[in-house]
């Protein structure tokens, strides 16, 4: 019987910021935004708030006009 707590066999899942579906954190690719840039991070290593886009062609397509609403949003709150 496992130990339940546990987290053997537990796979984190992330929510892509274009479709909204939960997929495997391994499957999505991440990005951070470094010095007021947004910059993709293959590894997962880079500190500050990810964020998560699958990689289907019409999801990507949609990124860039996300990162410049997101962009605008936060230029608003300043």
């Amino acid at each position: 019987m496992p130990n339940q707590a546990s987290h053997a066999g537990h796979i984190a899942e992330r929510t892509c910021v274009i479709c909204r579906k939960k997929q495997a954190q391994m499957n999505l690719l991440r990005f951070v935004i470094f010095n007021s840039k947004f910059v993709i991070d293959p590894h997962r290593s880079l500190a500050g708030k990810g964020y998560y886009c699958c990689q289907e062609a019409e999801c990507l397509k949609k990124l860039e006009k996300w990162i410049q609403k997101y962009r605008k949003r936060k230029q608003k709150k300043v």
